[in-house]
């Protein structure tokens, strides 16, 4: 008589979620990462916006700089194909200050934004909104690198109609906080998407990565 088979070992447990709140920005190269979890004052969302006016006017400034740096960018990538790393990190620099800007101003986080201008693709973890890049500085397509400018314009549309829907639902989740103490869950992923869609198109438009933004309000 034949020894009967053993039986099969048992399937493995499924790997358990992170603990804690936190929406990220998927796997595209320009990320925002926020914890959800994470107390705003009442008064947050009514009044963050205009004490982030020191931060709204270094922003503009980076801005601006940002659209020069990519302007240069533009030609160097159409005849070398590649990004320079200096370029490239000038850029996350700026896009990281005006995301971490607009999530203070909206009272989507507490604790007032450093001056702080680390000039690296990693977020440096100094705020918890966290913003994280990765620039593409190789073997960059030419094609759609000369055509940036009509490329994006789907990518555009795309991003101010969700800055449209975040807008109204930034002005409601104001009174919202006020009277509740807290976000309600679904106000508060509109305003994030907001940001993060325009995050994305600036890493788009900014020659940082050649991944067009998904065209999806997701």
């Amino acid at each position: 008589m034949s020894n009967p088979e053993p039986p099969p070992p048992p399937p493995p447990s499924p790997t358990p979620a992170p603990i804690g709140g936190g929406a990220t920005g998927g796997n595209y190269p320009a990320r925002l990462q926020l914890d959800s979890e994470a107390p705003v004052p009442r008064w947050g969302p009514l009044v963050q916006w205009f004490l982030a006016i020191p931060h709204w006017f270094v922003a503009s400034v980076l801005i601006f700089v940002g659209e020069i740096v990519a302007f240069i960018s533009w030609f160097v990538i159409l005849f070398t194909g590649k990004l320079p790393d200096g370029f490239a990190n000038l850029q996350c620099m700026v896009l990281r200050y005006l995301a971490r800007t607009y999530s203070y101003g909206l009272g989507l986080v507490a604790p007032y934004p450093p001056f702080e201008f680390a000039t690296t693709p990693a977020d440096p973890g100094v705020y918890p909104a966290r913003v994280d890049f990765e620039p593409a500085l190789e073997g960059r397509n030419r094609l759609t690198v000369g055509l940036r400018l009509i490329w994006a314009i789907p990518a555009a549309i795309v991003a101010y109609i969700i800055a449209i829907i975040a807008f109204f639902c930034w002005l409601i989740g104001i009174f919202a906080v006020l009277f509740t103490g807290g976000w309600p869950g679904g106000l508060r992923s509109w305003v994030e998407k907001g940001i993060r869609a325009y995050l994305r198109l600036y890493a788009y438009m900014f020659l940082l990565t050649d991944e067009y933004p998904p065209l999806s309000i997701e």
